[in-house]
């Protein structure tokens, strides 16, 4: 029995959910596992009613949770980085999540804006380090608001932060079984000080614990010219937080769109969040017109952190044919099928 966290959040959230959540039932009933969940109903209109982002008790709740599975989080009448800050880094940074994960895997069907180039050549996933980094808030202004202004953002990397995000990914790479290949991406020749150690410890770890997986690096600005040129060099690409965070969304764009990347942020030892990578999208709120694969992509990732791997692959399988068989475009309104009846290709070929 799996304890699973819902938090639908804003705009088109709750929709994607719902579709998701219809997934995870259709799985469940197939390969016999069970589950129960509890809704929270944080985000912008939570927020505009009682000023609260995530209290404390909450907190403490989802602690206790086996995994959260998280709609979108961004309300057109808040201010941007309330919520993002108050909920999404506070659950990432508090629960210790500290490796995101991104598959980037174009569908066949689906059109990717790069040429020549279809699945075969576009499979491999990110695994950037989720709480250190330059997303630590560490720092601080001098004469704000002068002519003499200064602003300092300071990059953080531990030893231990760095080891458990590049051993994640070396375990990554064994268990995807495909290239065995991991590439560290940094800039070692400008941030010398961050990438020596984030390069020192890649190799350590890799050549005493992990001798059966290639090790590669690149600087970033040649792993985004290789996303492009050459996507299908890449297995596993293990990098920091900040430039994680940049080569997921091109990562999102070669593989089709924001309406079929979703992202885990992993805890291994304790609770996992799992969600679409694309926004909220107010404009299509209540249409039953919004892409939901990238939310049922989520749920499938999610059931592969639980250990529920056939389930999983199914999901993975039936997201694959819906996107072969049935869908004209990934665009909201294009998709020649509503919200709702996309969920329902993916059950049925489930079932």
């Amino acid at each position: 029995m799996y304890k699973i966290a819902v938090i639908p959040g804003d705009g088109t959230g709750p929709e994607v959910v719902r579709e998701g959540l219809k997934v995870l039932e259709a799985a469940g009933a197939k390969f016999g596992f069970r589950y129960e969940t509890v809704h929270y109903d944080f985000g912008g209109d939570r927020y505009l009613r009682t000023g609260e982002t995530l209290p404390d008790s909450a907190l403490e709740e989802l602690r206790g949770f086996d995994a959260i599975y998280l709609g979108a989080i961004g309300h057109p009448d808040v201010k941007p980085g309330i919520l993002e800050k108050g909920i999404l880094l506070r659950i990432r940074f508090e629960l210790d999540q500290y490796v995101n994960l991104r598959p980037v895997k174009l569908y066949p069907g689906v059109e990717t804006p790069l040429k020549d180039k279809g699945p075969e050549h576009i499979d491999f996933v990110v695994v950037r380090e989720n709480t250190e980094g330059l997303y630590t808030g560490s720092g601080g202004f001098l004469k704000r608001g002068t002519p003499d202004e200064i602003a300092i953002q300071e990059s953080i990397n531990t030893r231990k932060g760095v080891e458990r995000c590049v051993r994640f990914a070396f375990e990554y790479a064994r268990k995807r079984n495909k290239q065995k290949k991991v590439t560290l991406c940094g800039k070692t020749n400008v941030l010398t000080y961050a990438f020596d150690l984030w390069e020192r410890v890649f190799h350590e770890v890799g050549e005493k614990d992990y001798p059966d997986i290639q090790r590669d690096y690149a600087h970033v600005d040649a792993t985004v010219m290789w996303m492009v040129k050459n996507p299908e060099w890449f297995d596993v690409i293990v990098t920091d937080n900040m430039f994680g965070d940049i080569i997921t969304d091109l990562g999102a764009m070669i593989q089709g769109g924001m309406g079929i990347a979703a992202g885990g942020n992993i805890n291994p030892e304790g609770t996992s969040m799992f969600e679409p990578i694309g926004g909220s999208a107010p404009k299509y709120t209540g249409k039953n017109m919004i892409n939901p694969l990238a939310a049922i992509c989520a749920a499938g990732m999610m059931l592969e952190t639980l250990g529920e791997t056939e389930a999983a692959q199914a999901i993975d399988q039936a997201v694959a044919t819906v996107c072969s068989r049935h869908l004209k475009s990934l665009a909201a309104g294009q998709m020649g099928y509503t919200t709702s009846e996309v969920g329902d290709l993916v059950c049925r070929y489930i079932a």
